[in-house]
């Protein structure tokens, strides 16, 4: 008797995951459900429904998360300031609790026993998959295919196909590519050994910086509560704000990052990520703080987002400390109103205004001009901060430093 009797598979419709659904079919004897999560990746899903299921499926989905993804997971993440490392924006990272939340729906919606993922052994995705279904939904047991079959390559997996007669596609794929609405990465080929320059056609949603217009663009973004709202005077829904400064930011050569990290399975990694519209609403958002959060509190913020960036990249979403952070970042976003102008030219980010009803910035005590600010405050303010350096000074002579 099988150990499962039905399966939902996150299934791309590319040649892994058909190759998944046919050999859980062929392993386990199974019922195989596929979900495919549209989150404004550029590819066309068309036909994703019928591949599956002229493929064995016995139900397809194709489910729209793109307003969900953009609201629940990339504004909140936004808010919290995170970059993994210092530069990576978490394109990635960030969309797999996402389906991992519609795989759990549909789970439980269709009796399933367990959720079946196409993430290799080597990487990321494994746990953050896993993480999350294990978070959202204990009971529900996870199949790995990668880290059970002996399919360990692209040449064993097109044999299966034909011998399948699984569809797949006649061009072959330079590079191993990821995107969603927020990003596209790109990993393999050349960009596997990082003493290689990424090649020309390494590029999808940012145009090469030599390409990009010879005059800059200003772009005006308004803020409610640390998330962005409009985009030069235009109320837009978040799917639709992220898409329309993605093309914005992408046609002036912004949000393209070549790096090598640190995977959470101990091996480093490079690639080269496209966030046109994350690069551009980080730095527009990270310049509306400057007038509208509190010293301390700014500072706080950007201790904590270190380990929440962490959090994120490794797979700890649905985490309690993942939670409590959120709790502390929206917090200190309740100020962060307002319009803040840039100006964009050749990959480069420059806000050059911003204004706010919440503003802490104080023309008065600022100005050059006199203003009401008595400067012998000051001398009463130095001597007291100063007292604990006097004070170390003695101690530092008595051991002769």
């Amino acid at each position: 008797m099988s150990k499962f009797k039905k399966v939902v598979l996150a299934y791309s419709g590319g040649l892994d995951t058909s190759v998944i659904l046919k050999w859980l079919i062929e392993t386990y004897g199974c019922e195989v459900i596929t979900v495919t999560a549209d989150l404004g990746q550029p590819e066309d899903l068309d036909g994703v429904e019928e591949k599956a299921l002229r493929t064995g499926a016995s139900k397809a989905f194709v489910i729209d998360l793109r307003e969900d993804m953009a609201r629940d997971y990339v504004f909140p993440m936004m808010r919290a300031a995170a970059r993994y490392e210092g530069r990576y924006l978490l394109g990635t990272s960030i969309a797999r609790p996402c389906i991992a939340h519609a795989l759990v729906d549909v789970a439980r919606a269709e009796g399933a026993d367990a959720i079946a993922h196409g993430a290799t052994g080597k990487g990321n995705d494994q746990v953050r998959f896993e993480f999350a279904i294990k978070a959202l939904a204990p009971d529900i047991q996870v199949i790995a295919p990668w880290r059970e079959w002996n399919l360990m390559g692209r040449k064993e997996l097109n044999a299966f196909a034909a011998e399948h007669g699984i569809e797949i596609s006649s061009g072959a794929k330079r590079y191993s590519m990821d995107a969603n609405m927020l990003h596209t990465s790109f990993e393999g080929s050349e960009l596997e050994d990082p003493g290689n320059t990424p090649d020309a056609c390494c590029h999808a949603r940012c145009v090469p910086v030599e390409e990009a217009p010879d005059k800059p663009e200003f772009v005006e973004v308004g803020f409610v509560r640390g998330n962005p709202v409009s985009v030069n005077g235009e109320q837009l829904s978040p799917y639709d704000l992220i898409e329309r400064l993605t093309t914005i930011a992408g046609r002036n050569g912004i949000g393209r990052d070549d790096m090598v990290e640190n995977r959470y399975v101990g091996m480093k990694c490079r690639g080269v990520y496209e966030n046109p519209a994350g690069t551009l609403l980080f730095a527009m958002h990270r310049d509306l703080e400057g007038i509208c959060m509190d010293r301390d509190l700014l500072g706080i913020r950007d201790m904590l987002s270190v380990p929440y960036s962490h959090a994120v990249y490794n797979g700890f979403w649905f985490s309690p400390e993942r939670e409590a952070m959120q709790a502390f970042f929206d917090k200190s976003q309740e100020s962060v109103t307002g319009l803040v102008r840039a100006k964009l030219y050749k990959g480069g980010v420059w806000p050059v205004s911003r204004t706010s009803p919440y503003s802490l910035f104080s023309e008065d005590l600022a100005t050059f001009e006199g203003g009401h600010y008595d400067h012998k405050d000051a001398a009463g303010f130095i001597r007291l901060n100063s007292l604990r350096l006097g004070l170390y000074s003695t101690i530092r002579n008595k051991l002769g430093n």
